[in-house]
């Protein structure tokens, strides 16, 4: 595998397990806001935060499997 694919790879995993942390962070400030009526988050309702919670679970999957793929083609 040459060298540039490798290194779009890892930038891939690391963008997605990024967005991954991003997503489940503001989903347990949020959650912790509207908890405690802080409103740390505005306008931002229960589907929304578990909305971002989700695509961070998601993010995280999917950055596991492209490390696993760029692991396979090496």
């Amino acid at each position: 595998m040459p060298s540039n694919f490798k290194a779009l790879a890892t930038i891939t995993v690391w963008v997605l397990f990024i967005l991954g942390w991003l997503g489940v962070l503001v989903a347990f400030v949020g959650i912790i806001g509207v908890s405690t009526q802080l409103f740390l988050i505005p306008n931002m309702g229960i589907a929304t935060l578990a909305g971002s919670f989700a695509g961070g679970v998601v993010c995280f999957i999917l950055s596991a499997c492209a490390m696993k793929l760029r692991q396979m083609l090496e």
